[in-house]
């Protein structure tokens, strides 16, 4: 079933330097251990584009049920650099969750 992570997680972002982190908290158990296979830092780099320059690696948190995701220099060097983009990360969560997923059914 083709849904957003909207439907089946929250998020939580921030910045520090030119790196970005989004931490995904999951609401089941079951959508976790699926979202383990399926929400790669692969796919979280190909969702963000451009906007990711670096490398994005991803950390597993089982016992909250969550992911943190460090998008490295993906904000242009960082809140205190003069840029024409937004060079902070609080909205990369937000993002993130417009991500669609394929679900299976049962899960959801």
């Amino acid at each position: 079933m083709k849904i957003t992570l909207f439907d089946i997680a929250h998020a939580r972002s921030g910045d520090k330097g030119g790196n970005a982190n989004v931490g995904l908290i999951f609401r089941s158990k079951g959508i976790y251990n699926w979202a383990k296979d399926y929400i790669t830092s692969k796919r979280v780099k190909d969702h963000f584009g451009q906007i990711v320059k670096g490398k994005v690696i991803r950390y597993e948190l089982p016992n909250l049920l969550a992911f943190n995701f460090i998008l490295e220099d993906s904000l242009g060097g960082g809140g205190s650099e003069t840029l024409q983009i937004d060079a902070q990360g609080k909205t990369y969560g937000q993002r993130l969750l417009m991500m669609e997923v394929d679900v299976p059914e049962n899960l959801i």
